[in-house]
């Protein structure tokens, strides 16, 4: 752990920080710090108006402190006289409640004090686009199923193996790039971690994915559907629960079904239980619904589930079995805030295992062209108004996420979809001009 940042500045040459927070949002916030100042800004933390960015908070509010953790420092490869570095939201000498980093840390210290550790592998999909958004960068890829196209991953070399060489050198551990399922869509994956480290690593991925992009004259974006032809942007969490010693795999039975413990089939059983409730969060945007409830795709499936279900290894379910050990979330997408989407399932979860909820008999049926079989299972979300109407019904979720913050997130997600329902779209002049 890097303890004195001035330190590891003269060490690396570094001139300044970028001191980091992630709001409701999940915007990424920061500022510019000199390294000179960074010892003393690093006790004090650096001074923000919260109002000014997505958190719920006024004018009147006194300043919010940015405390960065040395944990997670990382300096720029692409511009090496900068370094990133995470932080926690203070205000009036207390953590901001609301913060997500916080609410995140504060879950996985409950989850700990009963031994448990959550671990987390993330599946974050992109597309590279043109500079101007309003179509994928390369017009050759074309193909009706571009998955694993070999050319037009070839075509994209510079700026994928210039993302995973980055990764590389910050020892993260990746170890495949491919091209994804939509024309232009790619998806790199690197090694599992604590969901905390695994939540900073996926902020500081999509910062670093973008500011690369941006570097080859492109633009990326996590958008859930920024096509309405190509399947969208999902990022799938594999989960797992650990000892605290991260040692014991306690989702890991050899005579469990699938080789999952009960323990595992209970945390299922919290993220069926809450899947309404749960959308809300790993699923916050107007467009995230285009995504889960989609038509079938140019390539002929949208690799989404709109159903609340879990299956072995199909992928046409909310909740996949794709190995012993872990279970795969495939509901969120690339907009979901990355620390409040392992606190979502970490809550969920635990829940489940608390109250010892069955997740009921696994279905083993294709659930986008069977759904009609399976009479009990439950729908997700049409819209982002559903689905933040089932968190605020969920208590036991919100309780657990914080009143504070699912009081914050709630009334600023609302004033979100007002907004959008105030906006006049073309399809609406389209159809009903004439009306």
């Amino acid at each position: 752990m890097t303890q004195d940042l001035h330190a590891y500045a003269q060490e690396r040459g570094i001139k300044y920080f970028l001191f980091n927070f992630t709001d409701l949002f999940g915007t990424q916030r920061a500022k510019l710090v000199p390294a000179a100042a960074a010892s003393g800004m690093q006790k004090s933390g650096a001074g923000f108006a919260g109002f000014a960015a997505w958190l719920d908070f006024n004018p009147a509010h006194p300043d919010m402190f940015v405390k960065p953790d040395p944990a997670t420092v990382i300096q720029l490869p692409w511009k090496p006289e900068v370094a990133w570095v995470a932080g926690d939201c203070w205000m009036n000498d207390e953590p901001v409640a609301q913060a997500p980093r916080n609410v995140l840390k504060r879950l996985m210290a409950e989850s700990a004090d009963r031994g448990m550790l959550m671990k987390a592998g993330v599946e974050p999909e992109f597309h590279l686009i043109s500079a101007d958004g309003s179509e994928i960068s390369d017009p050759r890829d074309t193909q009706e199923k571009p998955c694993y196209d070999q050319s037009a991953v070839m075509r994209r070399y510079d700026v994928i193996a210039d993302i995973c060489s980055t990764m590389t050198e910050l020892g993260w551990g990746p170890y495949q790039n491919d091209h994804e399922d939509a024309n232009g869509q790619f998806e790199i994956n690197w090694d599992f971690n604590d969901a905390l480290t695994t939540a900073d690593q996926l902020c500081f991925f999509k910062f670093m994915v973008k500011s690369i992009a941006e570097n080859h004259g492109l633009r990326a974006t996590f958008m859930p559907k920024p096509f309405s032809h190509l399947t969208g942007n999902g990022c799938h969490v594999h989960v797992s629960v650990w000892e605290n010693d991260g040692k014991t795999n306690r989702f890991a039975h050899d005579d469990g079904e699938l080789g999952l413990s009960g323990e595992a089939y209970h945390f299922i059983g919290g993220l069926l239980e809450h899947g309404e409730a749960l959308a809300a969060i790993t699923n916050p945007t107007v467009n995230s619904y285009k995504r889960i409830n989609a038509a079938p795709t140019l390539s002929g499936a949208t690799w989404s589930p709109s159903s609340i279900t879990f299956g072995g290894n199909n992928r046409t379910h909310m909740i996949r079995i794709p190995d012993e050990g872990r279970i795969e979330l495939r509901l969120p997408d690339g907009a979901a805030n990355p620390y409040l989407l392992m606190a979502v399932i970490l809550a969920a979860g635990m829940d489940g295992v608390e109250r010892s909820i069955s997740p009921g008999e696994r279905l083993d049926i294709d659930m986008y062209t069977q759904a009609h079989t399976a009479a009990d299972a439950k729908q997700l979300p049409l819209n982002l108004l559903d689905a933040l109407r089932h968190y605020e019904a969920d208590d036991r979720l919100k309780t657990a996420l914080g009143e504070e913050f699912s009081s914050a997130y709630l009334k600023l997600k609302h004033d979100d979809w007002n907004k959008f329902s105030r906006s006049l779209t073309p399809w609406e002049r389209d159809n009903t001009l004439d009306c």
